[in-house]
C-alpha cells in the first residue's frame, strides 16, 4: 500500500496530496459513530494507511508524525454512500446520448464523477449499475485517477421488459440488429436464468449483485412500481450469490416487489417508495436493510416539472415518486426498519450527496442517527464494519471533518472542508493559514 502511495506522489503530483507517512490529527470533537454521540477532541495517529491510535492526548509514540489541526472542527469517519452510479449523470440529453456515445466516452466522464464524490466527503460508495465502474473502481484502487473506495455490482439484473432490460424503448428493427439480451446481458427469465446472470457478474469482477425487483422511475417503461421477478427467481439470484460471497440489492418501489425480495432473502431494498406495514414488519423480522434515496425521488419530481428535461412516458411515474419517498421513508424510521445512507447520485448531479442527510432530519430522524446512517450501518451492510465506519484504532484511516457540529446545524455536512482516505489528504479547506 506505501509503495502504491509513493508511485503516485512521485508520477502523479495532482492526485496525492500529502505523502505517506505518521500523521498526528488533532480534532476538536469527533463523532462516535457506534454511540451515534459527539465526543470531545482527540488525537488521532495514522499509520500506513490505518489509524493506529486515537485518545484524548497525544500517542506517546507520534514521534515526528506530521501535524495536522482540526482543533476547531469535528471530524467524523469517511463517508458510505450505498447507492450510487458513477458512469452516468442526470440531463435532458441522456436518453439520446445512449445511441451516441462509446463506452470509453463514459468511462472518462465517471472519473470527473467520483472525484467529486470523492471530494464531498464520500470516501466509499456501493455502485449499484453503471458503466465501465469496474475498471474505474480498478483505477481507482491503483492510484491512478482520484476517486472513493468503489464496490460495484456491474449490470443490474433484471426481466425481460423489465427496468434494467438495455434494449426497453428502442425499435423492434434495432432489437434484432443488437440481439435480445440474455442473462450475460443481465436479463433473465426463470430460475436457470437468473443462476447464468450472477455467474457472469461474477466473472466480471462485481462486488455484489443487484436486482431490479419491480419496475422504475426513469427507464422507458409505463410501470414504476409493478413486481417483475417471480419470487422463486429472485431466490435462486439470491442462493447463487452467497456461493460467491455476494450479498443483493434490490431495487424496489412497489410494495408487492419487495414483498417478494425480501421473503427470498435479499439484504437490502433500494427506495422503497411504497413500502407497506406488512413489508417493514417481515423487513424487521428478516433484519433487511433499507436504502432511501431520498434525494434521487425529490430531485425527479423537481424535474419531472421542466418541460422536456424527461421523456413523457416518465414523467407521470417522477411525480409520484419524488413526493413519496421522503414520507416513506419517515414511516420506516418510525417503525424501526435499519437504515443504512444511499442518494442514488447519477440520478441528481454527482457531489451533491449530502442533501440526502438534511432530507433525512427533515423528515424526523435526529442528525445524530442520520449521520449513523452513513458511517456504522453502511459499514455493516457492506459487511466491512470491521475496517470502516468509525474512527477506531486498526481502523482505516478514512476521515472528514467540517467547521462546525453538524449535530446542531446538518447543513454543514453539505460543506465538507477536510477528506484523508487511506491516510491520504485528498482535501483541505480547514487548516490553511492555521
Amino acid at each position: 500500500m506505501r509503495r502504491s502511495l509513493l508511485f503516485t506522489a512521485l508520477l502523479a503530483p495532482a492526485l496525492a496530496a500529502a505523502a505517506p507517512g505518521d500523521l498526528l490529527v488533532h480534532c476538536g470533537r469527533v463523532f462516535d459513530a457506534d454511540g451515534a454521540r459527539m465526543l470531545d477532541a482527540r488525537y488521532l495517529l495514522v499509520r500506513d494507511g490505518r489509524i493506529a491510535a486515537i485518545d484524548r492526548a497525544a500517542p506517546a509514540d507520534a514521534g515526528d508524525a506530521a501535524r495536522i489541526d482540526l482543533s476547531a472542527a469535528t471530524c467524523l469517519p469517511g463517508l458510505i454512500d450505498m447507492h450510487v452510479h458513477l458512469g452516468s449523470q442526470t440531463s435532458p440529453a441522456a436518453y439520446a446520448e445512449g445511441f451516441r456515445m462509446n463506452p470509453e466516452d463514459y468511462a472518462y466522464r465517471s472519473v470527473g464523477y467520483a472525484e467529486k464524490t470523492l471530494m464531498a466527503g464520500f470516501t466509499t460508495v456501493r455502485d449499484l449499475g453503471g458503466a465501465q465502474v469496474q475498471g474505474l473502481r480498478n483505477a481507482i484502487d491503483q492510484g491512478l485517477v482520484r476517486g472513493p473506495r468503489i464496490m460495484a455490482a456491474g449490470k443490474s439484473i433484471a426481466t425481460t421488459g423489465g427496468h434494467a432490460d438495455p434494449r426497453n424503448g428502442i425499435s423492434r428493427e434495432l432489437i434484432q440488429a443488437l440481439g435480445y439480451p440474455g442473462p450475460e446481458d443481465g436479463v433473465v427469465a426463470g430460475e436457470v436464468e437468473a443462476r447464468r446472470a450472477v455467474r457472469q457478474r461474477y466473472k466480471e469482477g462485481s462486488d455484489l449483485i443487484k436486482i431490479t425487483a419491480t419496475g422504475g422511475v426513469l427507464s422507458f417503461a409505463r410501470s414504476g412500481d409493478n413486481p417483475q421477478f417471480m419470487e422463486d427467481e429472485i431466490r435462486a439470484i439470491v442462493q447463487t450469490a452467497r456461493d460467491y460471497g455476494y450479498k443483493v440489492a434490490a431495487h424496489a418501489h412497489g410494495a408487492e416487489g419487495m414483498r417478494r425480495a425480501v421473503a427470498a432473502g435479499v439484504d437490502s431494498i433500494e427506495h422503497g417508495t411504497w413500502m407497506d406495514d406488512e413489508v417493514m414488519a417481515l423487513m424487521r423480522e428478516r433484519g433487511t436493510w433499507y436504502v432511501p434515496t431520498i434525494t434521487a425521488g425529490v430531485f425527479v419530481g423537481e424535474m419531472a416539472r421542466e418541460p422536456g428535461y424527461y421523456p413523457e412516458i416518465v414523467r407521470p411515474k417522477a411525480l409520484a415518486v419524488g413526493p413519496q419517498i421522503q414520507r416513506t421513508f419517515a414511516r420506516a424510521w418510525r417503525a424501526g426498519v435499519r437504515i443504512a445512507f444511499g442518494t442514488d447520485a447519477g440520478v441528481f448531479h454527482h457531489g451533491d450527496n449530502a442533501r440526502e442527510f438534511e432530507l433525512m432530519v427533515e423528515a424526523g430522524m435526529p442528525p445524530a442517527q442520520a449521520l449513523q446512517s452513513a458511517t456504522r450501518n453502511a459499514a455493516e451492510l457492506l459487511g466491512r464494519w470491521d475496517e470502516l465506519g468509525s474512527l477506531e484504532a486498526g481502523k482505516l484511516a478514512d476521515l472528514v471533518a467540517v467547521a462546525g457540529d453538524p449535530l446542531t446545524d446538518i447543513g454543514l455536512m453539505r460543506r465538507v472542508g477536510f477528506v484523508m482516505k487511506d491516510g491520504v489528504v485528498h482535501k483541505d479547506e480547514l487548516t490553511a493559514g492555521r
